[in-house]
């Protein structure tokens, strides 16, 4: 088949790679593209091994806590420039709002009775608002977490909307929760999960096919750099150790202390109030993230335009 240009340079923004290397590696992979940015990978000409699918797109990611139930939400629109208007950001409060209330969160979000006004669908309130502002708005996705007599719901928002967290925290005494030093290390892991976007809490969370994956690139990139075969095993199963421990959340260097991992952090913050402190679960909305964004040749959109003229 034949490589188009657009491919290339779609694949070059992705890896970060040259562009012959990207026109090298989709050959040889006949235009396979998640086969190319592995090929590019086991040749050691990429640098984005975590990039992969981060193209953005427009809108917002809002998360707010309310009582002792949170919520998290990315809503896309086609420009930043709607992303501000004060209509989108009325929508975007209105869909969590519905999201925080309803009482089941299951099956086509469009088709629930919104909860500001049950006689009609969210569906058709968000058609409403589509003809309202000018532009194709998608609910995404969303995430609603709830706390018990023993955690804490905690959100964090970055960068105006470009990054959400939410986070649930737990204490092994309920008398704890209320306590201020619990809530800053919520805190504080939020904006470390923002920042350094982990995996899982723990290596017993990650997918083994990820880990399959990771094993069989690496392999094959030692194989390619020349690694004596006899010694391949223990070099993979060295880096394996520190690819777990870059992409699990309690092995990372605490993003505000490089010098203690967050596991030392949550350790240092039990002995303070006096109960043993862990993470439950949480979740990382990043705007935009595995969204293909259309791409136009602006050059050919005008002289299109001047045809007319």
């Amino acid at each position: 088949m034949s490589i188009t240009a657009s491919l290339v340079k779609e694949l070059r923004e992705k890896t970060s790679a040259g562009m012959l290397d990207c026109k090298k590696a989709l050959e040889a992979t006949a235009g396979d593209f998640q086969a190319a940015v592995e090929w590019l990978r086991v040749k050691g000409l990429s640098s984005a091994a975590k990039k992969a699918d981060r193209i953005a797109a427009e809108g917002t990611v809002f998360a707010q806590v309310v009582g002792n139930t949170g919520v998290i939400i990315e809503i896309n629109s086609e420009t930043d420039f709607v992303a501000r208007n004060e209509g989108f950001k009325t929508l975007v409060q209105d869909i969590a709002h519905h999201v925080l209330n309803a009482v089941n969160i299951i099956g086509d979000i469009l088709e629930h009775a919104f909860h500001k006004n049950p006689t009609t669908k969210v569906g058709d309130m968000l058609k409403e608002a589509i003809a309202t502002i000018g532009e194709n708005i998608v609910i995404r996705r969303f995430e609603k977490y709830t706390a018990t007599a023993t955690t804490l719901v905690h959100t964090y928002i970055h960068g105006e909307g470009k990054i959400g967290v939410m986070i649930e925290v737990a204490a092994s005494k309920p008398e704890v929760v209320s306590n201020p030093e619990l809530k800053a290390f919520a805190q504080d892991v939020a904006l470390h999960i923002a920042a350094m976007n982990p995996m899982a809490i723990s290596s017993e969370q990650i997918p083994t096919e990820v880990v399959s994956k990771e094993k069989e690139i690496l392999t094959a990139k030692n194989l390619e750099s020349g690694k004596k075969p006899e010694m391949i095993e223990k070099i993979v199963d060295g880096q394996i150790r520190k690819f777990l421990a870059e992409n699990c959340l309690l092995d990372q260097p605490f993003v505000k202390n490089p010098d203690m991992k967050v596991s030392d952090l949550a350790k240092s913050v039990g002995k303070t109030i006096g109960a043993d402190v862990t993470v439950k679960r949480f979740v990382r909305f990043e705007l935009g993230a595995g969204i293909e964004k259309k791409s136009n040749d602006f050059a050919a959109e005008v002289a299109a335009q001047m045809k007319g003229h």
